[in-house]
């Protein structure tokens, strides 16, 4: 029942800037320990190895933490869960885009970068808005979907390990001379910890919106994405909005022509569908609460 209490908590206060001006965000002394480590590790030969020690020493450490955590009782896991969770967050940071893009073009280019990694500057208003979209179905599995399904399972230690493998993973997890091989472990476990979320991510978004028959598209299409997780709440999303996602983008000015998910879906795209995918976010969040609660009934 923790996990219920900390998803509800999360949706109702999200990220309270006053809190976290004051004290460091756990996801924060994450960085800051992984970052000390990498510093430490990333050198010289074996990186890949050392990168597999690191991954080790950050697991072992979020397990004992969540473990000691526990003793603490049901409240301290739930404040700590609705800290980890980031539905609120998610959702109010797409919703930005939308109403900066309906100010400006230059709006809303500078607000999805908050929220994406590619090229902004020549980004046009679908772009913007695709980019605001992908983001919204790539963070529900990653942000919403895998750490509640790993708090449920394994609690409060599972969420910690599964928070500091996904920190790990977008702190060393980059295919460059620097991390090539010492982030290759903290990758390749974010893609395994990740692969049961994405695609029930993708499951609850058809589910939510009682189109079950759409998992034909999600099967056609999450395979056309770069990553092997990301496809799937993306595909669900294109196709229960009925447009189309990914494709070519830029990142560090080289472009990428990558398919698009959906392809045959609407690609005239603007704040409005920002909108409608804010509203897939909650409708996917109030089923995953519903199936959240049965379990702990049938448990």
């Amino acid at each position: 029942m923790t996990v219920v209490f900390a998803m509800l908590l999360d949706a109702l206060l999200g990220e309270p800037k006053w809190l976290w001006d004051r004290v460091p965000h756990p996801a924060v002394l994450m960085g800051q320990g992984i970052s000390w480590l990498e510093t430490r590790l990333n050198t010289g030969k074996d990186r890949r190895a050392k990168g597999i020690l690191l991954v080790i020493v950050l697991v072992a450490s979020a397990l004992i933490a969540g473990s000691v955590l526990s003793t603490f009782g049901p409240l301290v896991e739930i404040i700590i869960g609705a800290v980890l969770l980031a539905q609120r967050s998610l959702a109010d940071h797409v919703s930005d885009v939308a109403r900066a893009l309906r100010l400006s073009l230059g709006d809303g280019r500078m607000m999805v970068a908050r929220i994406v990694g590619r090229d902004v500057n020549a980004l046009d208003r679908s772009g913007v808005a695709r980019g605001a979209i992908e983001s919204a179905a790539e963070n529900l599995s990653d942000g919403v979907i895998a750490p509640v399904f790993w708090f449920a399972l394994l609690g409060l230690p599972g969420l910690l390990a599964y928070k500091i493998i996904n920190t790990a993973d977008s702190m060393v997890g980059y295919r460059n001379d620097r991390y090539e091989e010492f982030g290759w472990a903290a990758a390749r476990l974010d893609d395994l910890v990740n692969w049961p979320a994405a695609r029930l991510t993708a499951v609850l978004i058809t589910l939510a919106h009682f189109r079950p028959e759409n998992m034909k598209a999600v099967l056609r299409d999450a395979g056309l994405h770069r990553s092997p997780n990301a496809g799937w709440p993306e595909a669900a999303m294109a196709s229960v909005l009925g447009i189309s996602l990914s494709g070519p983008r830029s990142y560090d000015g080289t472009l990428r022509d990558e398919p698009y998910v959906n392809p045959e879906g609407r690609r005239d795209l603007g704040p409005d569908d920002i909108d409608a995918s804010v509203s897939v976010l909650w409708r996917t969040w109030g089923l995953t609460l519903v199936f959240v609660a049965l379990w702990w009934v049938i448990a």
